[in-house]
């Protein structure tokens, strides 16, 4: 537990995103955003931009082990997300490693199941999907998989409408026992829903649909978000609706950032670009 009035700290473990659009350095940037410290996990580099994802180098899992123990041994953390992790090697180690902190004091784990980016190029190893599903997604205190992801956790068909998503969303909460936020962003119509299946309820997060082809690094903004709300001691409901509006504006402002030839970034700085700091 962090000291009274010590800055909350929460910690991504996730890839590095080149460009800088998605996975750590999206991941980051929502946390400074947010008003949160944020510190970082690496498991895998990648050469990426907007248009796709030119290479993947991922990193031993031994050494992402020694960063996690590294950033735990000395930081207060108050809440974890995990985004890319490449390969079932390093998904089975880090769901090792938190199993094995079962003892002490753990901070909630947000599960992103990272499998493709938004170009459409794979992110994790097909063997890694079960990995997912068996060993990290039961430990999690949220698990966010867009529409793909969730049919893939499931080996179900993608859910065509807001009825089979939520169904699919509780289905996926029983079979992982984790609450999970199956994300809408995916899918079509005016509003944009995400539904969280917990507990045996279903609560529904609306937004208006945005026309944008900027979303690169949409997920992680948003895992990324709930994280941070977390780990300033919101509870989850209200740390996913604040995340949902957190996105939301970073699309709106994304639209008029003017980054990359493709897929262009969520503007997760939208807040300091309107309001600049003041320097002498």
């Amino acid at each position: 537990m962090r000291p009274p009035g010590a800055t909350a700290i929460a910690l991504t473990i996730a890839g590095s995103d080149s460009s800088g659009g998605a996975g750590i350095q999206a991941d980051l940037k929502t946390f400074t955003a947010l008003g949160v410290y944020g510190a970082s996990v690496i498991t895998a580099l990648t050469a990426q931009n907007t248009c796709g994802v030119q290479g993947v180098e991922a990193i031993r899992p031994e050494f992402v082990l020694a960063q996690l123990d590294s950033v735990l041994a000395d930081l207060e953390v108050g809440a974890v997300k995990t985004g890319m992790l490449a390969n079932r090697a390093i998904v089975s180690a880090v769901a090792g490693r938190w199993r094995a902190a079962a003892d002490g004091p753990r901070p909630p784990l947000i599960v992103d199941p990272v499998m493709v980016a938004t170009s459409g190029d794979a992110l994790l190893a097909e063997d890694a999907v079960a990995a997912i599903r068996e060993e990290l997604a039961p430990l999690a205190a949220l698990l966010t998989p867009n529409l793909a992801e969730a049919a893939r956790l499931l080996e179900a068909d993608i859910a065509s409408n807001e009825a089979e998503a939520a169904a699919q969303a509780q289905a996926l909460a029983a079979r992982l026992g984790c609450p999970v936020l199956l994300k809408g962003g995916h899918g079509s119509g005016d509003t944009a829903v995400d539904v969280l299946a917990a507990g045996g309820d279903l609560v529904r997060f609306a937004r208006p649909r945005l026309a944008t082809t900027h979303t690169h690094g949409t997920g992680c903004v948003l895992a990324a978000a709930v994280a941070a709300l977390l780990a300033q001691g919101q509870g989850l409901k209200a740390a996913i609706a604040g995340a949902k509006a957190f996105v939301w504006q970073g699309l709106e402002a994304g639209r008029s950032l003017g980054v990359g030839h493709g897929r262009g970034p969520v503007d997760c700085l939208f807040g300091i670009r309107r309001a600049p700091l003041s320097l002498p």
